[in-house]
């Protein structure tokens, strides 16, 4: 059971709900968000029933909730479903849209994508700090030294910075740079002590799909982020793999079953599932025809150069051309890019 505390309630009335939870028998979750405060009762909830709370003073609704995954499931809704990074709200009627390279490569070229992608329309700078290759002997990627190259290209547009985060021991970097917000790839899923640690974080988490995941152990992943207390969690779409093929396959299904199971917002990078930059458009479109809160567009100012995602990667009058494409799409899904 889920018991959401009015924004007005004090630790007295925190402290009763409680004491009820362990009278009946259960044990209880305090998590603690920026806005709202949500309590789980957790065992079994036969013992007791929703009006047992709502009579309390503080709160302001209950409801059992049966699935692993209580704090961001439907049930548990607030009154805003919107996650913000900074000026952008991702899960109104806007769509955001995320800018930035498969890999940060150097500083002048963080400048420039932000100065064409900012131009474009683009009002969050994204930036890969390690780069997917198997052998070792090609490009990794900048690592942590990548994350002030991201940020400072950001500031320098207005736009906010968000940057690849797979190490709980990068998360101090983070900080001390004010990235704006965490981007968790499909690997970290399976690291828990990641995920609990980005939860006691009041920032912005963007968690991807890992390819051959399932939607509840997706869902579960962002359930413990949030039992943390962070529920500023935007969901990223970005493909699934099938045995034997190298080339992941969009599941836009996901984005409709994902708002079915949760209130939280769900973006679509269609990277990996495009073979050219072309088939970028086609897959943009419909990811925004099947719901999504906004995309994630991989730039980069001579894609023929890129050290990563080449072949999928738009350059600056390709990337203006599917905005504009998107801003003539948006207003008959009933949506606007901002």
């Amino acid at each position: 059971m889920i018991i959401l505390m009015a924004r007005q309630a004090d630790e007295q009335q925190i402290e009763a709900v409680v004491a009820r939870i362990r009278a009946a028998g259960l044990t209880e979750h305090v998590s603690r968000g920026s806005e709202r405060i949500l309590i789980g009762a957790i065992g079994d909830e036969r013992t007791i029933s929703p009006e047992h709370f709502e009579q309390l003073p503080g709160v302001e609704r209950a409801m059992r909730v049966l699935k692993e995954y209580r704090m961001i499931a439907q049930a548990a809704k607030p009154d805003s479903v919107q996650v913000r990074i900074r000026d952008q709200a991702f899960g109104g009627a806007a769509l955001p849209l995320i800018a930035g390279p498969g890999t940060v490569e150097s500083s002048d070229q963080m400048a420039q994508i932000s100065s064409f992608a900012r131009g474009a329309g683009c009002r969050l700078l994204h930036g890969g700090a390690f780069a997917p290759n198997v052998s070792p002997y090609r490009f990794q990627g900048m690592g942590a030294a990548s994350l002030e190259i991201v940020r400072d290209a950001a500031r320098t547009q207005g736009m906010s910075s968000i940057a690849e985060l797979i190490d709980s021991r990068h998360l101090d970097s983070f900080l001390e740079l004010d990235i704006d917000a965490f981007d968790i790839g499909g690997a970290a899923l399976s690291n828990p002590e990641l995920l609990k640690e980005v939860g006691r974080l009041n920032r912005p988490v963007v968690l991807r799909r890992p390819p051959t995941g399932t939607l509840s152990e997706w869902l579960l992943a962002a359930e413990r982020i949030a039992a943390g207390g962070n529920h500023r969690i935007v969901f990223c779409e970005s493909g699934v793999r099938s045995p034997g093929d190298a080339r992941l396959t969009l599941d836009l299904g996901a984005i409709g079953a994902l708002k079915q199971e949760s209130y939280l917002p769900v973006i679509v990078d269609p990277t990996r599932a495009a073979l050219k930059p072309t088939q970028l458009s086609a897959l943009s479109c419909a990811a925004i025809a099947a719901g999504a809160d906004g995309l994630v567009l991989r730039t980069h100012p001579d894609p023929h150069e890129a050290l990563i995602d080449a072949e999928q990667s738009l350059s600056p009058s390709a990337l203006q051309a599917l905005v504009s494409q998107l801003q003539e799409l948006a207003p008959v899904v009933g949506r606007a890019l901002v």
